[in-house]
This record gives structure tokens, C-alpha cells and sequence, in this order.
């Protein structure tokens, strides 16, 4: 008996789809297609996906035909018939369009939350409560304060910029990799349903306890800050949910929305698929690194409080164990590896049960 490693990807897809198409009828807010890195999503990702076929071919083309040109189609042959497989192709088809419908939902339930969860056409925010948390924690503190007096507010600004927008490009990249190079297929389908997951979790976790974030709510915590490239995100954002909410004519999506921080939810769940599946020892250092800083990064710049942090590691949490049951994972007694059931979609049910 055999089920589909795609089961739980494609039905958490099927189920955001529904809620952005009730939503979008209920509000009379259209549904739209965010653009982003690279233009709109549905461009976006065949392109990526195009540039990766070459990455992956191209080079080892040339290595194995040693860059005579009478090989080179041979060669590549050979590559196209090892490594593009009917099952790579599926993980390829299916993760991309799970994704893809899963983000836009994500960003178009975003857009529509400040009219969903509103009283007297006020949204609801919790940023106060939060707030006085963040304090609580640290003894009457404010996180933001301490960090920009340890760092400082000079060149440390600009690095930890860079590290908060190179997010908004990794989205993508990182879904392309795992199912193109994923070095067993079903540690592609792992890994994408884990980030789909993270994605739906995330938004559920805006509607359960919306906030604008330390930066929007409290700005003078942010004034001794210089203009970054994290700076003008921020008023372009705070510009878009204006818009959205008083201007009739607005066609964009707003994207101003928190609790759980899913900067850290992502990167979390890069970071923990890749410890278990990436072979390479830098890798796997470069992505923690990278986690750690952009958890300073989203408290530095003010995106969210201590709460939000603590919540999108969580989600990433549940999202690769829910992730890995779905794909037919299994993992040692110390859980330090991952041994998968299978090399295809196609899980053994009674094997995964004995495990």
C-alpha cells in the first residue's frame, strides 16, 4: 500500500486557494498577482526554473565532454536522462504550482486582513499588548534600543539591511533548488511542503493576532537609524496599506501585516530541512549564520516584536516535522539525519508505520 508524497502539499494548496477565493467574494476585493523579484509570480518562476536547467546542465556538460564541442550533445543528453526524470519533472510541475498558489493566496489574504479583522472599519492590532511583552521580557527595556546601542547604528545598519531584503529573492531561489537539485526526490517534496506549510501557518497566525510591527506602531524607536534600502521597504509598505485601506483606485496589494515573523519562519525551515538533507558541511553553516542574522535583523529594523520571532521558529518547527511525516521521512534515534522511504511521490505506508 502506497500513498502520494504530494498529498499534504497539494491539500494545503487546494485549502488557502479556497480561502482567498471566499474571502475575495465576500470583501469584493479582487485577487491579484504581487509582483516581486524578478516580475510577477507566474513569470517569475519559469524563469527561474529555465535558468536552473542551464545551471544544472550547462557546466557539467561542459566538464564531462571536457569542452570538446562533438560531445557536447551527448553529454548533455546523458544529464537531461540522469537527472530530469519523470519523477523530478512531477516534483518540478507540482512543488512550483503548490507554491506559487500557496504565496499568492498568502499575500492576497495579507492584503485583506486590515478589512477582515476590523471593528467599527477600525483594524484590530495588538501591537500595544506585544509591545509591553517585549518590555516585560527585558526588564523595562525595549529589544530595539539595546541592539542599536550594542551594533550601533552605522555600518551594522547597512549589513543587517542587506540581510533582511536578500529574503525577498531567496523565496523563490530556494524552493527552484530543492526541487531541481534536491539530491532524493522526496527531499523536494519535503522541503516544499514544509515551506508551503510555513507560509499557511503564517498567515493564520496574522489573523489570529494582527499587528502592524515595533516600526509602524512606535516609528520614534526607529528614528536614529539611517536611510537603508530596509528604510525605503518600510515606507513604501506603510504607503501600500494607506492606500489600500482609503484609496478606491488602489491595485496593488498591501503587505503590512505580523505576528509570527516569517523571515525566521523561512529561513528556519531552510536552515533545518538543509541540516538534514545537504551534505555540505558550509552550507548547512552559511544558512545558520544567515538565520541568526535576520532574527537580529527583524528586531533591529523594529519588522516584529520578541513574540513574533519566537513564534515563526515555532511554525518552522511543526511545518518540517508535519513535512517530513507527509514525505515519508524517518530520522535516527539522536535525530540527527534523515532517511527517506522513498525515492519517488510514492510513500510506503506500511514501512513509514513500522518506522
Amino acid at each position: 500500500m502506497k500513498r502520494r508524497a504530494w498529498g499534504l502539499l497539494v491539500f494545503n494548496a487546494v485549502v488557502m486557494v479556497a480561502l482567498a477565493v471566499i474571502c475575495s467574494i465576500s470583501l469584493g476585493i479582487p485577487l491579484r498577482d504581487p509582483d516581486g523579484f524578478l516580475g510577477p509570480s507566474w513569470l517569475r518562476l519559469p524563469l527561474l526554473v529555465g535558468g536552473a536547467f542551464l545551471v544544472d546542465v550547462i557546466p557539467r556538460t561542459l566538464w564531462r565532454s571536457r569542452f570538446r564541442p562533438v560531445e557536447f550533445k551527448r553529454q548533455a543528453q546523458l544529464i537531461v536522462r540522469e537527472h530530469w526524470t519523470w519523477d523530478r519533472i512531477k516534483l518540478v510541475a507540482i512543488g512550483l504550482v503548490s507554491f506559487y498558489a500557496v504565496y499568492v493566496c498568502y499575500r492576497n489574504l495579507k492584503n485583506m486582513l486590515p478589512f477582515i479583522r476590523s471593528e467599527n472599519g477600525k483594524p484590530v492590532t495588538y501591537d500595544n499588548t506585544l509591545h509591553s511583552l517585549d518590555q516585560w521580557l527585558l526588564f523595562g527595556h525595549d529589544p530595539s534600543v539595546i541592539l542599536h546601542d550594542v551594533l550601533g547604528t552605522g555600518p551594522s545598519a547597512y549589513v543587517l539591511s542587506w540581510v533582511y531584503l536578500a529574503f525577498l529573492p531567496m523565496v523563490p531561489v530556494v524552493v527552484i533548488a530543492w526541487v531541481v537539485w534536491s539530491r532524493n526526490v522526496s527531499f523536494g517534496y519535503w522541503f516544499v511542503t514544509a515551506d508551503c506549510l510555513a507560509w499557511t501557518l503564517g498567515t493564520l497566525s496574522y489573523y489570529l493576532v494582527p499587528t502592524l510591527g515595533p516600526n509602524f506602531a512606535f516609528p520614534f524607536l526607529y528614528n536614529d537609524l539611517p536611510d537603508t534600502g530596509t528604510r525605503d521597504l518600510a515606507n513604501s509598505l506603510f504607503d501600500g496599506r494607506a492606500a489600500s485601506r482609503f484609496n478606491p483606485l488602489f491595485e496593488g496589494v498591501q503587505s503590512v501585516a505580523g505576528f509570527a515573523s516569517l523571515h525566521v519562519g523561512i529561513t528556519l525551515t531552510v536552515a533545518l530541512v538543509a541540516q538534514y538533507t545537504v551534505r555540505s558541511r558550509l552550507i548547512k553553516t552559511v544558512l545558520w549564520v544567515y538565520f541568526v542574522l535576520v532574527v537580529l535583523s527583524t528586531t533591529y529594523f523594529g519588522w516584529h516584536y520578541i513574540a513574533d520571532d519566537i513564534a515563526g521558529a515555532a511554525i518552522a518547527i511543526v511545518s518540517v516535522y508535519l513535512g517530513a511525516l507527509a514525505t515519508g521521512q524517518k530520522f535516527d534515534r539522536r535525530g540527527r539525519s534523515s532517511h527517506p522511504t522513498t525515492t519517488t511521490s510514492a510513500v510506503p505506508v506500511e514501512e513509514r508505520a513500522e518506522a
